[in-house]
C-alpha cells in the first residue's frame, strides 16, 4: 500500500513543517525584534498561546520572519495536496462505493491552495476595503474547508473501520472523531467573539492553539496508519 506510506510520510511534514516555522518566527520577533525595521519588537518575551499578545500574521509578515514562513506555508500546501490525493486514492481502493472520498479531497485541495495564497499575500499592503476583505476571506476559507475536509475524511474512516482494521488502529479514530468535533464546536462557540473588535488577545491565543489542534489531526494521522513492512511500500 504505496498510500499509506505517502499519507504518513505527509501527515508529519504537514505537521512539523508549519508548526516550527511559526515558533520560529515568533522567537526571532520577541528576541530579535530590535534589529527589525518598522518597529515590529514586542517589547518582551511572550507565549502567545496563554497571554495571546500577538498574532501569527504580526510574527510572520515582517524581515526576516516572511523568508521563513512564506517558504513554509507554500510547501505545507503543496504537501497538502499530494496528501488529500493520497487518501483519495487509498479510499478508493479500499471502498470504491459507499465513500466520500471526491468530496473531501475537493475541500482538502482547496484548503491547500487558500493557504498558499495566504502565505503569498501576507506583508502585501494596499489601503484599500476589498483587499483586506479578500485577505480575511483567504484566511477564513482555509479553516473552514479544512474543517470540513478533516470531518468528511473522518467520517469516511468510520464508516469503513471495521473492514481495515488490520491497516489502522481504532483507538486513533477515536481521538481523531474527538478532536475533529472539538475544533468544529470552538469555531462555531467562537463566532461572535471573533467578529467582535474586543477581546483581541483572547482571539491570538485562540488562533494560536486552533493552529495547533488542526496540525495535530494530521500527527494522529501519522499514527492512525499502521507502519507497512518496507516491501509493501511500492505496492
Amino acid at each position: 500500500m504505496e498510500y499509506i506510506y505517502r499519507i504518513r510520510k505527509s501527515s508529519l511534514l504537514i505537521f512539523f513543517v508549519p508548526l516550527i516555522a511559526v515558533n520560529i518566527c515568533l522567537i526571532i520577533v520577541t528576541y530579535f525584534g530590535e534589529y527589525l525595521a518598522h518597529g515590529d519588537a514586542l517589547g518582551g518575551p511572550t507565549f502567545p498561546y496563554f497571554d495571546g499578545e500577538t498574532s501569527i500574521s504580526r510574527t510572520a509578515r515582517v524581515f526576516p520572519s516572511y523568508l521563513i514562513f512564506k517558504p513554509a506555508m507554500i510547501f505545507t500546501g503543496i504537501i497538502l495536496i499530494r496528501y488529500w490525493n493520497a487518501n483519495y486514492k487509498l479510499i478508493q481502493n479500499l471502498d470504491n462505493v459507499n465513500n466520500l472520498k471526491k468530496h473531501f479531497r475537493f475541500y482538502g485541495i482547496a484548503s491547500a491552495i487558500f493557504i498558499i495564497l495566504h502565505a503569498i499575500f501576507l506583508g502585501i499592503k494596499f489601503d484599500l476595503d476589498i483587499y483586506k476583505f479578500f485577505r480575511r476571506f483567504i484566511l477564513l476559507s482555509f479553516i473552514i474547508f479544512e474543517l470540513v475536509a478533516q470531518t468528511l475524511l473522518v467520517i469516511n474512516l468510520n464508516r469503513i473501520k471495521d473492514n481495515i482494521e488490520n491497516l489502522i488502529k481504532k483507538k486513533i479514530l477515536k481521538i481523531k472523531i474527538l478532536l475533529v468535533s472539538s475544533l468544529v464546536v470552538v469555531a462555531i462557540a467562537s463566532l461572535p467573539i471573533l467578529g467582535s473588535s474586543d477581546y483581541v488577545n483572547f482571539k491570538h491565543a485562540l488562533e494560536w492553539n486552533y493552529l495547533v489542534g488542526i496540525l495535530t489531526f494530521y500527527l494522529l494521522n501519522y499514527f492512525f496508519w499502521k507502519p507497512l513492512p518496507h516491501t509493501q511500500k511500492g505496492v
